[in-house]
């Protein structure tokens, strides 16, 4: 969907040029989006207000089809005429020695080399669930749907939270007139049981991971875990199918095993979340993001996730009062990126900084 032209109001709109600027443009910026699966690179202008910044263009790549992500850059650069010079990198992982620790990327990433090979000027590298929370701020009513909780948030903090490749989570924190974006890792925590069959589901899995974590479930790659562990448990021939496959068999209506699996995840998010908000303290709101629900959400909505979500015991009348929405922004990652970036800057004073990757 339009996500940048609904997003206007917050501060970002959208203009869709032929890339035909001077590229040696200093104030534009890439801002980059990079998952295990997808990359998604734009375009990026600040605008006359200190606060807004307009896209002026903006590609989606298949990760897997290039060789590494400088090539990525490259190819987009050729396709937009996009200056270089500086580049704001949101993506899955951490930056430890100079290098991008994630299992799920397809390719090593380290910060020096992805520099020099762009040759960027200024590289800054933010983990993607960081970014996602700061442009939750910029993104518009249209671009999401109230799933519990009430129309208005309490105010306090917020948390964000996205299964995609893996399972993404930063929280968003009100401070002196501010916000404090804190990236977690709770994708690696491990994932709790509550119901039978996750009982049964967490002993099957088991077999191949010892210690299973939120993420091993609560992801894409988690729920074609979890529609092979049903089928063991019971009794199905085994398949092997690609989560897209599972829900769109989900949502035809007509395939019980992709259904429950569906259900599972649904059931076991929602309870995950709202262990995740007592947690956290994030009565503030829950905003949900990734790839994975967008797609099934009419199974999302009709699923034990709110029930799973609020049954807290005494805790249930505090979830009841958190609003949980899911945000179905595509460029909600680049947004995040350019937020960040030019939040730091003016955070310092300057539009512009050399941030040091490996405090980013």
């Amino acid at each position: 969907m339009g996500g940048a032209a609904a997003a206007g109001e917050r501060g970002v709109r959208e203009e869709r040029l032929d890339g035909t600027a001077a590229a040696d443009d200093a104030s534009a910026l890439i801002a980059a989006d990079v998952g295990g699966t997808h990359a998604r690179l734009a375009w990026i202008e600040p605008a006359d207000d200190a606060s807004a910044f307009a896209i002026r263009a903006y590609r989606e790549y298949v990760c897997a089809e290039f060789p590494s992500l400088a090539a990525i850059v490259v190819a987009f650069r050729a396709e937009t005429g996009a200056p270089a010079q500086r580049v704001a990198l949101a993506i899955a992982g951490y930056v430890v020695d100079g290098a991008v620790v994630n299992v799920s990327l397809p390719w090593s990433v380290s910060i020096a080399a992805l520099r020099d090979a762009i040759g960027a000027r200024e590289l800054a590298v933010v983990n993607d669930f960081e970014a996602a929370a700061h442009a939750i701020g910029r993104v518009g009513a249209a671009d999401a749907t109230r799933l519990c909780g009430p129309e208005r948030s309490r105010g306090g903090a917020e948390l964000v939270v996205g299964p995609g490749t893996g399972l993404g989570a930063a929280l968003r924190v009100p401070q002196d007139g501010r916000t404090l974006v804190l990236a977690t890792e709770a994708g690696q925590a491990t994932l709790a049981p509550e119901t039978d069959l996750e009982f049964e589901l967490l002993r099957e899995l088991r077999r191949s991971e010892p210690r299973v974590l939120i993420e091993h479930v609560l992801s894409g790659g988690g729920l074609a875990r979890l529609d092979a562990a049903i089928r063991v448990v019971r009794g199905a021939p085994a398949a092997a199918r690609t989560p897209a496959e599972i829900s769109a068999a989900a949502l035809d209506g007509g395939d019980a095993i992709a259904a429950e699996a569906v259900e599972t995840f649904c059931g076991w998010l929602g309870a995950v979340l709202g262990d995740l908000v007592l947690l956290y303290g994030a009565q503030g709101g829950v905003h949900l993001a990734g790839g994975v629900l967008p797609r099934i959400r009419p199974l999302l909505a009709r699923s034990r996730f709110v029930e799973r979500f609020l049954a807290k015991g005494a805790m249930r009348a505090a979830l009841e009062r958190t609003p949980v929405r899911l945000v179905d922004h595509a460029q909600l990652g680049v947004v995040g990126a350019a937020s960040w970036y030019f939040d730091r800057g003016r955070a310092a004073g300057a539009r512009s900084l050399s941030f040091d990757a490996a405090q980013a």
